[in-house]
């Protein structure tokens, strides 16, 4: 059986956030992340060592908004995690966070986390982020995320993509992300 473990960076997604987020405690996403695992419903992520476990979405909120015409948007200029460089992020105002469709556990091998010196344990893997899709179909990696990967900004794991590659990948995460944006709860 598969170690799996909740890695501190992923712990910034709670319900205050403007990240998705689970509803139950950070034991139990481990224990279900590590059960579809190892049960094989996983499929490969932008690059080896990067995996996506797939869940069922109870329990879950999706921290991104579909945008519609007039939407106030607002920014923030913060780093995800401490001693971090800050990064931009765009947000809409929601009187709360919606339920999503689909739900992907990304995890990082330990040998990727080590590239960057990323790691937090001697687990084989990580769960990194809690990525709930609010409409049907695939929802690629972010434009900044992929940005920031590629081009080895300060927390950024190496895509290990050629140009073409980034390219066609930005291309489908700016096709998906052009009329959404995370949400910042009403308070």
């Amino acid at each position: 059986m598969t170690e799996i473990v909740v890695s501190p960076f992923v712990k910034r997604q709670t319900a205050d956030s403007r990240f998705s987020h689970f509803e139950g405690s950070w034991d139990e996403l481990r224990d279900m992340t590590e059960a579809a695992f190892n049960s094989g419903n996983v499929v490969d992520g932008y690059r080896p060592g990067v995996v996506k476990v797939q869940l069922p979405p109870t329990g879950f909120r999706s921290g991104v908004a579909v945008l519609k015409e007039g939407d106030k948007l607002i920014g923030v200029f913060e780093p995800r995690q401490e001693g971090e460089t800050p990064r931009k992020s765009t947000c809409v105002v929601r009187p709360e966070k919606a339920r999503p469709v689909s739900v992907e556990i990304i995890l990082y091998r330990h040998d990727v986390l080590l590239e960057g010196n990323e790691h937090s344990c001697d687990a084989e893997w990580e769960i990194i982020s809690i990525n709930a899709n609010p409409v049907e179909g695939e929802m690629p990696i972010h434009p900044a995320t992929a940005m920031a990967n590629f081009f080895l900004d300060d927390g950024g794991t190496d895509a290990k993509m050629t140009d073409a590659e980034f390219v066609a990948q930005l291309r489908e995460a700016h096709a998906w992300w052009k009329d959404k944006a995370f949400i910042v709860p009403a308070s």
